[in-house]
């Protein structure tokens, strides 16, 4: 089976809106195969879906259509003139946007759809944007006019309130030693102290050598008489 490829790139080479009802859109693409050759002079079936907000959003327009590919590979066709499964296309609110185009194909010309691609519309078409407006009440808003003249400056906020104190900083690198300050004055003498604890005793010296005899001493009186026998 084979597999289709659409360049992304040329998803949406032109975009038409005829004046007369219905309104219409230009399509084109390239088909590849797998083998990344064009798929040329080849019924292609296409389903494609317009998709509102994202490329995941909600569907507001669905149709099939199976155009055939010419020489080169390339598919034409007009969105508005297909089979359609939902919606139309012509109560599109395109101011209601982004929009996106969903296209899913099956080269076999069947139902079978092997590549879904999708693409934003990064213009809305005029015709039929112009075609909405018309039935908006007093017509879509002009362009927003020049800005005004910046008004007065407002009075000075209240300071706030002091925030809480932040947490220490690192100990600073420890600075020279300074030079050597000068001697002060001498106090006065304090006052004397107790007298302290009796020593003990010495160990007694060596005896000395024997003194020089002194001079004979005066005589003494005469005793009393003895008692006669």
């Amino acid at each position: 089976m084979k597999k289709l490829h659409l360049l992304s790139t040329l998803l949406i080479i032109s975009m038409a809106v005829f004046s007369q009802a219905p309104a219409k859109l230009s399509y084109q693409a390239v088909v590849r195969g797998a083998d990344n050759n064009l798929l040329s002079s080849q019924i292609i079936s296409m389903r494609l879906s317009i998709l509102q907000g994202s490329i995941f959003g909600n569907s507001v327009y669905i149709e099939t259509q199976t155009p055939i590919s010419n020489i080169n590979g390339l598919v034409s066709l007009e969105i508005g003139t297909g089979s359609v499964v939902f919606g139309a296309l012509n109560s599109i609110d395109w101011s209601n946007g982004p929009y996106f185009i969903k296209t899913e194909a099956d080269p076999e010309g069947g139902q079978f759809y092997t590549l879904t691609e999708s693409s934003q519309l990064m213009s809305v078409p005029y015709a039929l944007h112009s075609n909405t407006a018309d039935s908006i009440v007093g017509g879509i808003a002009g362009p927003a006019g020049p800005a005004g003249i910046a008004g007065a400056a407002g009075a000075a906020g209240v300071a706030g309130a002091v925030g809480p104190a932040g947490a220490a900083g690192p100990a600073g690198i420890a600075g020279a030693v300074g030079a050597a300050g000068v001697a002060g004055a001498v106090g006065p003498a304090g006052a004397v102290g107790a007298a302290g604890a009796a020593g003990a005793a010495g160990v007694a010296g060596a005896v000395g050598p024997a003194g020089a005899a002194g001079p004979a001493g005066i005589a003494g009186a005469a005793g009393a008489a003895g008692v006669a026998g």
